[in-house]
């Protein structure tokens, strides 16, 4: 048998390993085994196309023409948005862009203005 770490969210024995991941089977939780477990889950830094980090409230540039689903029009280069809201999901950015509504964006396709 091997000697697998305890969940760092529930304590359970029963962790077993998926890939390069942990997974507990009781709880769900699944974490890097290189990582720290008692430091928990740290948060994710959003950084621009260009490396600069972004926060919560930033405005920023749309680097690239983006084709948008449902709508008749693309995003055009240079096109700037006020007021990102960060998220930690597929796309990283919320925000609500004038002539187009509320969008989500990547955080490669913007520049910190």
């Amino acid at each position: 048998m091997t000697d697998l770490p305890n969940c760092p969210a529930c304590a359970s024995t029963l962790t077993y390993s998926d890939g390069a991941m942990l997974v507990c089977p009781e709880c769900g939780h699944e974490w890097s085994p290189a990582a720290d477990p008692t430091s928990g889950d740290a948060p994710r830094v959003h950084r621009d196309a260009v490396g600069n980090v972004l926060a919560d409230g930033d405005s920023v540039t749309v680097i690239k023409d983006l084709k948008v689903k449902g709508a008749s029009g693309a995003l055009k280069a240079g096109t700037k948005v006020r007021g990102i809201r960060l998220v930690d999901e597929d796309h990283d950015i919320d925000c609500r862009i004038d002539g187009f509504g509320a969008m989500k964006l990547k955080s490669e396709f913007v520049r910190k203005a």
